[in-house]
């Protein structure tokens, strides 16, 4: 099972998790302000992402896509709706619910995050090599699946 005599260290797994993603969203966010969209922060993925694939969800289904609770995702959205990202709408179907829709500067975004993600990925490749980088995106699969 290897050397577990002292979890509590930087080499815990929780630990370079954090500090990797942390890492992650800084690059993103230097980006994205370099590109000209400096108020996109790298939290909104789980928000714009969802609504890249299907624009118009609810709220509820952009939570569940994005593993987050509908409260977070409130939030998330309320930010968005401040930066000028997103729009709520009432769902036509039922008055108690909104759908979100991305707006026009949202959309002007969406090349410009494809464009950083992949120049991201393309540095983890790069690191890695094709077989390392494609078992850690496995291994970071399952470990949301915990």
């Amino acid at each position: 099972m290897g050397n577990d005599a002292n979890r509590s260290d930087t080499n815990n797994l929780g630990f370079l998790l954090a500090k990797a993603s942390q890492r992650w969203n800084e690059q993103l966010a230097e980006r994205f302000a370099a590109h000209g969209f400096a108020e996109v922060r790298p939290s909104y993925g789980s928000l714009l992402l969802p609504l890249f694939e299907e624009d118009g969800l609810r709220m509820g289904e952009i939570a569940r896509r994005a593993r987050l609770s509908k409260q977070t995702m409130t939030t998330l959205v309320r930010l968005g709706e401040r930066d000028g990202l997103v729009v709520r709408e009432r769902d036509p179907n039922d008055a108690r619910a909104f759908r979100v829709h991305l707006t026009k500067r949202a959309r002007e975004f969406k090349p410009v995050a494809d464009e950083v993600l992949t120049e991201l990925d393309e540095r983890v490749l790069a690191a890695l090599g094709e077989r390392r980088r494609d078992a850690l995106a496995r291994a970071l699969k399952g470990v949301m699946n915990l």
